[in-house]
């Protein structure tokens, strides 16, 4: 032991430049079944979701997202996690929730016109494409016989 003071650590490592992102995606359905998909504009069908602030739970991620994009309503005690899905699209470490909502209340709306054209909800048989590469990969992980495109995915499924 040298006795003297610890090296200090280096800035770079200290406060790292981030290199990843968090998100969830949130399978929400109706009460025939049918999926709520978002069509953006650039013609892309996705689910309600978006990323996990600093603190939060993926849970309360879910359920705020939610809100935020649709005013639809869920407690986070209803929304359960299927899997987490790990890609590295444009070089970047991407970590995605598959978020499922029990009990929710109220209709979509479309409350982020800058990002979403319409909601609208889909029966499984009949989901659009194209999908938001993350948005497929979570309905994968929940549904993998609907045969949606998640190749590029590391599915870890939760034992919950």
């Amino acid at each position: 032991m040298t006795g003297g003071p610890a090296p200090a650590e280096r800035p770079e490592r200290a406060f790292p430049t981030p290199n990843g992102l968090v998100g969830v995606g949130v399978i929400v359905l109706d009460e025939a079944g049918h999926v709520l998909l978002g069509l953006g504009h650039n013609g892309s069908w996705e689910l309600p979701g978006g990323k996990v602030d600093p603190g939060e739970t993926f849970e309360q991620a879910a359920a705020r997202e939610l809100g935020e994009e649709t005013g639809i309503q869920a407690d986070i005690n209803s929304i359960s996690m299927g899997a987490l899905l790990v890609d590295g699209e444009r070089g970047v470490t991407r970590v995605t929730g598959a978020a499922l909502v029990a009990s929710a209340s109220g209709g979509p709306v479309v409350r982020e016109p800058d990002k979403i054209v319409r909601w609208q909800w889909f029966p499984l048989s009949a989901i659009p494409a194209p999908l938001f590469a993350p948005s497929a990969a979570v309905l994968d992980s929940w549904r993998p016989e609907l045969g949606l495109p998640a190749e590029v995915f590391h599915t870890y499924r939760t034992t919950g």
